[in-house]
């Protein structure tokens, strides 16, 4: 189970650039800062290639993760940025794609079953554009236990705030 959930890991990143998170600011290689609200408690830190942050939830499955992409996307709609994320899933069900305000732009948050190597999972995204990056976060959690850990993503996303650079 462990496996699939790195793979998804992989999978879903957009690029990124490597940074260091401190104090709940993550500051990128190329001058990029934002704020998040880091999970505790079951979750631990992992790194990903191409992934700016992500944790793990001990021994359950779930995956939380966040990207930025500031060059290199032109300017799509956040439906085919979406869109980008599933590539390598097969089976997607799609449930919902809701419109959202994060930290002053209009987000979108989609919903939605698929498999990944065979193997089903929930899937959760929302993805953001501002000041020229994508910002794109994901909640992958075994199917039937979105619910497990929901409250913790849902903080995240909402504490996410921008930066800008000194």
């Amino acid at each position: 189970m462990l496996r699939g959930v790195i793979v998804v890991g992989l999978v879903v990143g957009l690029t990124g650039c490597r940074g260091g998170l401190a104090g709940g600011l993550y500051r990128r290689d190329d001058g990029v800062m934002y704020r998040v609200i880091e999970p505790t408690g079951d979750w631990r830190r992992v790194d990903f290639a191409d992934n700016d942050l992500a944790w793990l939830a001990s021994k359950t499955g779930h995956l939380i993760s966040m990207n930025a992409t500031c060059t290199g996307h032109e300017d799509p709609p956040l439906d085919v940025l979406t869109n980008h994320l599933v590539i390598g899933f097969t089976d997607r069900a799609w449930e919902s794609k809701t419109p959202l305000q994060l930290d002053g732009r209009e987000a979108l948050k989609s919903k939605l079953k698929a498999k990944l190597d065979g193997v089903p999972r929930s899937l959760e995204f929302v993805v953001l554009k501002k000041n020229g990056c994508v910002h794109d976060f994901t909640y992958v959690s075994p199917v039937g236990r979105e619910g497990d850990y929901q409250a913790t993503f849902d903080a995240l996303v909402a504490g996410f705030r921008q930066e800008r650079a000194p």
